[in-house]
């Protein structure tokens, strides 16, 4: 078991830019996905019938008109549940996955059709006649805190020295609030599962999940078996962002229920109203902020209260609400802090985990804090952020007690200032600015430090499994999912490096808790870490048995053992790995072998607020250019500047790519992505047609990313690399405060605009018209 192997800083196939292992299949249009997969005979189609209303008691039901539809086999209903009525994935025993008496938002699953075709279920579901005695809906942050703040998760407070002294003691002082709105992840694969029963209770189920063991228990929940009957399985998922950690488990255990009702094999496959409707978002934040700082721009103490609209139920809730508390700190230290969360329950989808887990959330409040500074005090921002850096021996302990061993902002930062040639720009924009009546330029230059692990400690494990083949090919499974990141491509790498072998000869299967069981969720951004050191140990246990063979039959030192990719150097002859293997399988000695790993020097007690929660920090910075219409108060991103750190990068070309992704997703949350509810609580942005994402048009014209060079991970991580996967998406704060940049031009910079997220071209003509002086 690798628990602190120290990795060598070498290169190899691990080190490099390798091509996505599915890039082939992505491009013909051959990959498949669960709805690609063949039917078999007589496969059964599930539709779900939604509440429409947003809180209300169910009077009646009356499906009579459902069942007698043509072409529907059955109905489903809460009653029809064999196991236990419930899929919370923390055990809060609060979300039904079909409803009972009451319902409590706008698209909530009551009951599922259950026909030979979709266009059967779809005309069916609409025939249910359902009564409803309407009680007071509960929709934004607001309304949960006029109403008494009902919570579906503890409150967490993370606090070090005296806030409340240093507050009062602080030369300056001020206080305010930002607003931050959700977002919907819009994968391209929308939700989906297939199930298909076996003999003795069997049942295997092919879902677009980040989480394939939470989605095997809960079917077996819900079916009312042993885990071990359960069998789930998927080779790939056409996008998830966090949005099928937990939110795949409906589809899979309504498909399985299905199955296992019929007898026969049952497909649920959301349309993108339904599954918009359905399930959860990014959670929307308000922030509120108190915070003293001296004539030099150093921050002193801050207190935040950071309130999330969590949804109906827990969901994920609580570890988001935390994380958002994590991260509210950024890249900066406060020498007294207080952070404190409210995880609001409100009469809509329950939130859920996107991309970041709620550290986007805390980190632009950091970065507002940052920004009020430096208009209070005129400095530049860059310089605000500098002086406020969490230092490398002193002013390096977290709100939550964790020692910053590795702090390297200001380093990252220095770097980007003069490649991006910010003060240059920032000149050239402020002269522009003076001459140009109707567009405004800004600019802003933000960094990350963003801590890596589960804050579940408990999922901060993986494992693998490695087969050998006598022909000399590789076979690898492990328990992370791919959706489209590349880590399966990363996984073939290791073998690939390890083994001495080329790309064709090594294999990813389709993730199956048949043969990894107990698998953590894809999420948190340590797919790469944790899966990867878990299929190394796999491997090295291989390559342990083949080396004492080697070593006896060559009669040489074990250190004189090589895996190359000309072959296997053996003392001075070189044997190709395919014979070496066929020699080590005659010797009837196992090929094949279990790996497994967990994170080490991680803690964390949530009752105390304190602990070590990540393994390590990864860091980078943006500089973001922007122009803005004051006409229409539409904006333009016309140069970006990224410089990240992915320690030893697994896969360069990869890991830009999704710094490239992440900062666009993250901009696009910032700038257009908005949800919209009416008043009776239902989701009015819920289609491509209402809702807006990121396009083509939208990337900035001049996109510049780089990964810091020379930088191996200071930690004992896989080969010495960090992880791509949320880090970036935070980069998309630099456009934001680029955008509040451009706006305060209108009274020569000397206001705060105090822009709110998302920056709409409405809501930057409401912020332009405030800082004018206009009604609003």
């Amino acid at each position: 078991m690798l628990e602190n192997v120290a990795q060598p800083r070498v290169k190899g196939a691990a080190s490099t830019s390798m091509k996505h292992e599915s890039a082939i299949l992505h491009v013909t249009g051959t990959a498949a996905y669960i709805d690609d997969m063949p039917e078999p005979r007589g496969m059964l189609h599930v539709v779900p019938g939604m509440s429409t209303k947003a809180h209300a008691r169910i009077v009646s039901m009356d499906l009579e008109a459902v069942r007698a539809a043509p072409g529907v086999v059955r109905v489903l209903t809460a009653e029809d549940v064999i196991g236990e009525n419930q899929i919370s994935p923390v055990h809060a025993n609060d979300e039904p996955l079909l409803a009972t008496d009451h319902v409590y938002y706008w698209g909530q699953p009551i009951f599922a059709v259950v026909a030979v075709s979709r266009a059967a279920a779809r005309h069916a579901v609409r025939l249910a006649k359902i009564e409803y005695e309407e009680k007071p809906a509960i929709l934004n942050i607001a309304q949960a805190r006029e109403n008494g703040g009902v919570v579906v998760w503890r409150p967490l407070t993370m606090e070090r020295g005296d806030v409340e002294r240093g507050l009062t003691e602080a030369p300056r002082r001020l206080k305010n609030r930002i607003t931050m709105g959700g977002q919907e992840h819009f994968y391209l694969e929308g939700q989906s599962a297939f199930a298909q029963p076996g003999e003795g209770g069997e049942m295997r189920v092919w879902s677009s999940t980040q989480h394939p063991s939470e989605t095997q228990h809960l079917v077996a929940h819900v079916l009312g078996r042993p885990h071990h009957l359960v069998t789930t399985e998927i080779r790939r998922m056409g996008g998830g962002f966090g949005g099928k950690e937990t939110q795949a488990n409906a589809c899979a255990c309504i498909a399985a229920l299905a199955a296992d009702l019929t007898g026969r094999a049952a497909k649920m496959r959301l349309d993108r109203d339904d599954d918009m409707m359905m399930t959860g978002k990014r959670h929307d934040f308000v922030v509120d902020y108190d915070v003293g700082f001296d004539d030099d721009g150093r921050i002193l103490a801050v207190d935040m209260v950071l309130a999330a609209r969590c949804g109906w139920s827990a969901d994920l809730s609580g570890p988001v609400t935390d994380r958002a508390l994590f991260h509210a700190d950024n890249a900066y230290f406060y020498p007294d802090v207080r952070f404190r969360s409210q995880a609001l329950k409100t009469n809509t989808q329950s939130n859920t985990a996107y991309r970041g887990f709620g550290g986007p959330q805390g980190i632009v409040a950091a970065e507002r804090v940052i920004e009020e500074i430096a208009f209070a005090t005129g400095l530049d921002p860059v310089t605000v952020r500098m002086r406020n850096f969490y230092g490398t021996g002193t002013r390096n302990v977290t709100p939550y007690h964790m020692t910053v061993e590795d702090s390297i902002s200001t380093e990252i930062v220095s770097k980007l200032v003069e490649r991006c040639d910010y003060e240059t720009r920032k000149a050239e924009i402020r002269e522009f600015n003076r001459h140009s009546r109707h567009i405004r330029r800004g600019i802003a230059l933000t960094p990350v430090k963003f801590g890596i692990s589960f804050t579940a400690t408990h999922y901060n494990q993986a494992g693998a499994l490695v087969h050998v083949y006598t022909d000399g090919s590789v076979q690898v499974n492990h328990g992370g999912t791919e959706m489209g990141q590349g880590l399966h491509t990363k996984m073939v790498q290791i073998a690939m490096r390890e083994f001495g072998l080329t790309a064709d000869l090594v294999r990813i299967t389709a993730t199956t808790t048949g043969k990894v069981p107990n698998t953590s969720a894809t999420a948190a951004s340590s797919g790469a870490d944790l899966n990867g050191m878990a299929v190394l140990d796999a491997i090295r246990r291989i390559k342990e048995r083949i080396i004492v063979f080697a070593a006896e039959k060559w009669a040489v030192a074990e250190c004189d053992i090589h895996f190359l990719p000309d072959g296997v150097h053996i003392g001075d002859e070189i044997v190709p790995f395919k014979k070496l293997v066929w020699d080590v399988y005659f010797a009837r000695i196992s090929l094949s072998a279990n790996g497994f790993y967990k994170t080490p020097k991680i803690s964390w007690n949530a009752d105390t607020g304190r602990g070590r929660p990540f393994f390590y920090f990864a860091y980078g910075a943006a500089c973001a250019e922007v122009s803005v219409d004051l006409l229409t108060g539409e904006n333009t991103i016309d140069r970006v500047d990224i410089l990240h750190d992915a320690g030893q990068s697994l896969n360069p070309d990869i890991d830009i790519g999704q710094i490239e992704g992440g900062f666009v997703q993250g901009a696009g949350w910032l700038t257009m992505e908005e949800l919209v509810w009416d008043a009776a609580g239902r989701l009015r942005t819920h289609a491509p047609s209402t809702y807006k994402i990121p396009a083509c048009s939208d990337r900035p014209r001049i996109f510049n990313v780089s990964l810091l060079e020379d930088a191996p991970n200071r930690e004992a991580t896989i080969f010495r690399s960090k992880a791509v996967g949320e880090p970036p998406f935070v980069h998309g704060v630099a456009v934001l405060q680029a955008i509040s940049d451009a706006i305060a031009s209108l009274d020569e910079y000397r206001t705060c605009p105090r822009l709110n997220a998302p920056a709409t071209p409405e809501m930057i003509l409401r912020t332009a018209m405030r800082l004018r002086g206009e009604a609003v």
